[in-house]
C-alpha cells in the first residue's frame, strides 16, 4: 500500500531509498554510488539503499525487497527534474510493492543545484563576458522541461546574465541549436555549456561534444567527492516527506 507523507510522521524507521536513472558508464556508476554512500554516512541511524529505474540493477522492486518486510520506505529520486520516471514508473512500482511508501519530489529545481552549477562554471573559467547555455537531458514530459527552464532562470539571476537552455534528447531546442543561437547573439563571447546532468556518462559526453567553447563537468564529477549541496538536498527531500512538508 502506498500512503502520502502523513503516514510517516510517527515512523522514524522509514528507509531512504535513493533511486537514480542508471548508466553504463563506470565513472557515472561510481559517482552515483559515492553520493548514496555519502548520504548513508550522514544518516548513521537510517537505512539507506540505492537502486535504479533503468540500465542497472537492482531495480526498484529489488531495492525495496532488500528492506525488512514491514519497513516503510521514502523513495528519493536522484533525478534533476520530475518527468515520466517520477510521475509514472516510481509511482507504479511503489504501489505494486505492497509496502508503505512515499515518493519525494525530484532534486530540482533547487537553488543549491544552481549554486553548484555556478561553481562548476567558475571552475571551468567563466568570465563576465562569456555566454552560458544550460544543457539538460530533456524529457517528453512538459513538467520536466519546465523544471529545467526554471533552473536556467535561477542560474541567470545568480550569474546576472541571460542563460538559455538546450536539450540532449526529447525536447527543444536541441543543445547544438541553443549553442549556435548563443554564439549568434553574442558573437564576440565564448559560449559555455553548463552541464545540468547528475553524473558522467553518455549524455555528459554529448554535452562536451557540442561546438561550445567550454563545457563544464556534471554535478557529480569523475573521481570527486559528492558535493555537500547534493547530499543536503537528498537528506532534505527525505525529511520533508517524514514531516509532511512540500516546501521549496
Amino acid at each position: 500500500m502506498t500512503l502520502f507523507a502523513g503516514a510517516f510522521r510517527t515512523r522514524t524507521t522509514a528507509a531512504l531509498v535513493a533511486i537514480s536513472h542508471g548508466t553504463s558508464s563506470p565513472a557515472g556508476q561510481a559517482a552515483v554510488a559515492g553520493l548514496v554512500d555519502a548520504v548513508s554516512a550522514s544518516l548513521p541511524f537510517t537505512s539507506v539503499e540505492g537502486g535504479f529505474v533503468d540500465v542497472q540493477q537492482p531495480d526498484v522492486p529489488a531495492t525495496l525487497d532488500r528492506l525488512a518486510v514491514d519497513q516503510p520506505a521514502v523513495i528519493v529520486p536522484l533525478l534533476l527534474s520530475a518527468g515520466f520516471h517520477v510521475h509514472v514508473d516510481l509511482v507504479n512500482e511503489a504501489a505494486a510493492s505492497g509496502r508503505v511508501t512515499a515518493i519525494t519530489r525530484a532534486l530540482g529545481p533547487d537553488d543549491r543545484l544552481v549554486q553548484l552549477l555556478a561553481r562548476r562554471l567558475g571552475e571551468a573559467g567563466l568570465t563576465d563576458s562569456d555566454a552560458v547555455v544550460l544543457c539538460a537531458a530533456g524529457s517528453t514530459d512538459a513538467r520536466a522541461v519546465a523544471d529545467c527552464r526554471e533552473t536556467a532562470d535561477r542560474l541567470a539571476r545568480l550569474l546576472d546574465r541571460p542563460v538559455s537552455v538546450g536539450f540532449i534528447s526529447a525536447a527543444t531546442p536541441p543543445i547544438e541549436t541553443a549553442v549556435t543561437a548563443a554564439r549568434t547573439a553574442h558573437p564576440s563571447a565564448r559560449v559555455f555549456v553548463s552541464t545540468y546532468l547528475l553524473a558522467p556518462g553518455y549524455f555528459a559526453d554529448l554535452a562536451h561534444a557540442t561546438s561550445a567553447d567550454v563545457a563544464t563537468a556534471p554535478l557529480l564529477t569523475d573521481g570527486g567527492e559528492a558535493p555537500n549541496e547534493l547530499i543536503e538536498i537528498v537528506r532534505d527531500r527525505y525529511f520533508e516527506m517524514l514531516e509532511g512538508s512540500d516546501q521549496s
